[in-house]
């Protein structure tokens, strides 16, 4: 179920048949001459193209995974000739069948994975050796899956300045475009984007939903951030890209607020940076000295901290999925994480007041001797904490599909499809999510997941890591308890509605492990956003 929803479908339908004789061939049959001397027109030699009704293909493919195709052919000839069918993928191969003569509809599915990702040309052509003749239709395709291209931090959308979209907040129950393929940089090939959204200057509570297409957001049951009146709120998307170039960011609140989008990288059909998945690993915090020296970061100050070649990141990675995290500030500001090497650009990633414990999902490009920066744009000293959850490197193959299609997997308020009985997550629990089949050999290389907690009666914080049991094993009574883990996937005060990006693999089983690391009992909500695959 969290991989079956969406995909793309492509079709070519029968009237697209062109029907090609070699001179002196009879073009058509009865079917024809039935209707007269129209198939035979136009043929004057080789490869000539007319429009023949005895012979129709009809094509139909879909895609729901990274690099494969789904595609049915239906031929029907009334005429009754044995056909030689070949399939030819686009890629320099073919599948072949036969038809028997006698007439024939004759409908079937067929699947192939591709090597690369990329657009194919997907011929089928239907041979009548006796006649001379041959059918054919086509499509083009596009697979699914998409690879990771790092873009330094750029700002396209914020309302405040008239960047990207008119200078006035988005108002109530109302939705900005936004041009993403084909601005900044961003090709016009690129299906689906990583893009830091920010909603400041809010008069109201409310909440932001981002989607690749109008309706979509506007209707959507999800959200990918929530904010207070007078907050300003940061979050992680990771979207699909309209057909057209545009995401949609639809204002869920009751009074207008501003918004502001920053891209850090985008995703499109052809080979580039797949996705190395990582379980979360702390590198730096300052409170212990760990990755960098011991003490809070100054106002106005940056620390560079060594990515490549730790934590499981190799050294040829491109970016870092990381998951920042500011703590004891002592005045308001904002954390900035780009690529070392380069100037701090007026993007950011975390927003913070004095006393406030965030933290917030990033990309980053990795510079080229391996470091990214993490700049404390406030005025005063902050510790900072930054966690790794993943990576892009030129080197894995593991490709985003995006269906641009949020889906709910949880909702503690309700009962849910998982088993889960209405009621919050108990404090310093876990709750084991299965994603997939009871497998032991897991078909997702890692999950993309929005985590939003409500309801919260205290402080505290999330964990989302990959569980080392099968479902049988829970379903049995035989799991062994996980090891708590100490990176954060967001943090929460009392009262307060806060979501974040959390990027994951499962574990051997196909499973995650979401914890509630506060003292208090809270509500969860879980929305699917995309996943990794090879195939």
């Amino acid at each position: 179920m969290t991989q079956g929803a969406g995909g793309r479908t492509y079709s070519s339908p029968a009237e697209r048949t062109v029907v090609t004789s070699r001179p002196g061939a009879a073009a058509g049959g009865k079917n024809a001459q039935a209707k007269g001397a129209q198939g035979a027109q136009g043929v004057q030699g080789p490869q000539q193209g007319v429009q023949d009704p005895s012979t129709s293909i009809h094509l139909t493919a879909h895609t729901a995974d990274a690099r494969s195709i789904e595609l049915r052919t239906h031929i029907i000839d009334f005429d009754a000739p044995a056909l030689d069918v070949v399939v030819s993928w686009g890629d320099g191969t073919t599948d072949t069948y036969s038809l028997p003569a006698g007439g024939s509809s004759d409908a079937r599915d067929l699947k192939h994975k591709y090597t690369a990702l990329g657009t194919y040309d997907v011929k089928v052509t239907a041979k009548d050796t006796a006649k001379g003749s041959e059918a054919v239709n086509e499509l083009k395709f596009t697979t699914m899956g998409a690879e990771f291209t790092a873009h330094e931090p750029t700002r396209l959308l914020d309302t405040r300045a008239g960047v990207g979209a008119a200078k006035a907040k988005v108002g109530p129950r109302s939705s900005v475009a936004l041009k993403v393929a084909g601005a900044a940089k961003v090709p016009a090939g690129a299906t689906a984007v990583a893009l830091n959204v920010t909603a400041t200057n809010a008069s109201g509570a409310g909440h932001i939903s981002v989607q690749s297409t109008k309706d979509r957001a506007e209707g959507a049951e999800t959200s990918n951030l929530n904010f207070t009146a007078g907050q300003t709120v940061p979050n992680l998307v990771i979207e699909a890209i309209g057909e057209d170039g545009y995401i949609h960011l639809f204002n869920g609140g009751w009074e207008p607020v501003d918004l502001i989008a920053d891209v850090t990288g985008y995703f499109a059909p052809s080979t580039a940076n797949g996705w190395g998945a990582l379980s979360a690993t702390r590198v730096v915090d300052t409170r212990e000295g760990l990755g960098t020296a011991k003490g809070q970061v100054p106002g106005q100050g940056a620390i560079g901290v060594e990515i490549a070649g730790r934590a499981g990141v190799p050294k040829g990675a491109t970016a870092v999925a990381v998951n920042l995290t500011v703590t004891n500030p002592r005045s308001a500001g904002h954390l900035t994480a780009y690529p070392s090497g380069k100037a701090a650009p007026v993007t950011s990633n975390v927003n913070f007041t004095a006393g406030q414990t965030v933290a917030n999902a990033a990309v980053v490009p990795i510079g080229p001797d391996g470091k990214i920066n993490v700049r404390n744009g406030g005025w005063d000293p902050a510790d900072v904490v930054v966690d790794v959850v993943g990576y892009y490197s030129p080197e894995s193959r593991s490709a985003l599909v995006a269906h641009g299609i949020p889906y709910r997997l949880l909702d503690t308020r309700k009962d849910s499809w998982g088993g889960w009985k209405a009621g919050p997550l108990k404090a310093r629990t876990h709750f084991p999510m299965r994603l997939e089949g009871d497998t032991t050999t897991p078909d997702v290389d890692g999950w993309v997941l929005n985590t939003t907690v409500t309801n919260t009666r205290g402080n505290g914080f999330l964990s989302v890591t990959p569980d080392p049991n099968f479902w049988s094993d829970y379903a049995n009574g035989t799991a062994v308890t996980p090891t708590r883990p100490v990176a954060s996937a967001l943090n929460w005060t009392k009262g307060a509605n806060v979501a974040n990006v959390a990027q994951t693999p499962g574990g051997k089983g196909g499973m995650i492990d979401l914890w509630n690391q506060g003292w208090e009992d809270t509500d969860l909500l879980v929305d699917l956003l995309a996943y990794y695959k090879k195939d």
